[in-house]
């Protein structure tokens, strides 16, 4: 159901690759809910993933761009001003990826060019997309930002690796120049920390099904999916939480609040007895 939350209000989607990635759902839901956008990714994502379906199914632009290169950002912002005539109102940072993970390394024994890398592309890709919009003054005033995270950035999940310590960074990321942005410019920017989502790059993590499976039993309203989150992600691109900013926003069901579910416990306990 659509409500026209974000008429007249256009934006720029980065990280759409197929149908499972949480960034399709979100350019998807915009689009529904009256704004135009813009949609982007890394050169060979382009070539590797579906987006031209997505594009055209948006009546959207495709302008590729590597967010670790703040010269193609620069290019992608400007272009994106051109096509919508000047400023526009929000944008979804979904960018993410470990070469450690892709390559089983375990975290006690990290590749340190790998982490570089995941660091850059992860979360100092924020910043970057940041400063650039901040430097162009890209963005009308209660614009919304918002990067897409996991609470592994609080606690520890095995298998997630490097990937948390980039979480931790780019959150960081969102308050340090949440504060610079909404006290110049009146421009939002918060992290959204949602439930395990079975992505493209959520398959790559090792032991994902499991993730899954104990998140939904520990979480009161099971785990929210990926298109939950494009939902929650859409009331933030909105009029309706002007003031909200600096925030990491849990959109997991309950799970970052829960000790132990009941369903948990009675597994564990019933396993006990058998013994």
């Amino acid at each position: 159901m659509a409500y026209n939350l974000l008429k007249g209000k256009k934006g720029i989607i980065f990280g759409a690759l197929n149908d499972l990635s949480i960034a399709w759902k979100v350019a998807e839901r915009a689009v529904e809910e009256g704004a135009e956008i813009v949609l982007t990714n890394t050169e060979i994502s382009l070539r590797m993933g579906e987006l031209t379906k997505l594009a055209q199914r948006c009546n959207a632009p495709i302008i590729a761009a590597d967010a670790t290169k703040v010269e193609d950002l620069e290019q992608l912002v400007d272009k994106a001003m051109e096509h919508f005539g000047g400023k526009f109102d929000f944008v979804l940072h979904s960018v993410g990826m470990s070469p450690n993970i892709r390559k089983n390394i375990p975290y006690q024994s990290l590749n340190y060019t790998f982490l570089d890398r995941t660091l850059d592309i992860s979360a100092v890709s924020f910043h970057k997309v940041l400063q650039v919009l901040y430097a162009k003054d890209a963005l009308n005033e209660w614009g919304s930002v918002v990067a897409l995270t996991y609470m592994a950035a609080q606690r520890t999940f095995i298998g997630y690796s490097d990937m948390a310590d980039a979480k931790a960074l780019l959150e960081s990321v969102a308050r340090s120049f949440g504060a610079i942005y909404g006290r110049d410019r009146k421009v939002r920017v918060n992290t959204l920390s949602q439930s395990p989502t079975y992505t493209t790059a959520g398959k790559g993590i090792a032991g994902m099904s499991g993730m899954l499976e104990f998140a939904e039993a520990m979480s009161p309203l099971g785990n929210a999916d990926a298109a939950d989150c494009a939902d929650y992600c859409i009331t933030l691109f909105s009029d309706l939480t002007r003031k909200v900013t600096m925030q990491n926003l849990y959109h997991d069901g309950g799970f970052s609040s829960m000790g132990l579910s009941e369903e948990l416990f009675n597994k564990f306990t019933n396993n006990k007895e058998a013994e």
